[in-house]
């Protein structure tokens, strides 16, 4: 599904990004470019990272687990 529509970002994208190391907005933006445009994405980015980061937290995932899981 599409997060970011200007920047053609999918969730699966920012599932990855979390997996390589983004803990944040931030980490998102620097490694993708979401939220540089209109900034619709922004909660609902937020919210998919704040979730993902909890899956894996929850699981003790490694980062080959993680891929496997988005």
């Amino acid at each position: 599904m599409y997060v970011c529509i200007c920047k053609g970002i999918t969730d699966s994208q920012i599932r990855e990004a979390v997996c390589s190391g983004a803990s944040n907005l931030r980490g998102i933006r620097q490694q993708l470019g979401a939220m540089t445009q209109c900034g619709k994405c922004a909660a609902q980015t937020r919210d998919l990272v704040n979730k993902t980061l909890a899956e894996n937290a929850v699981s003790n995932m490694n980062a080959a687990d993680c891929y496997s899981a988005a």
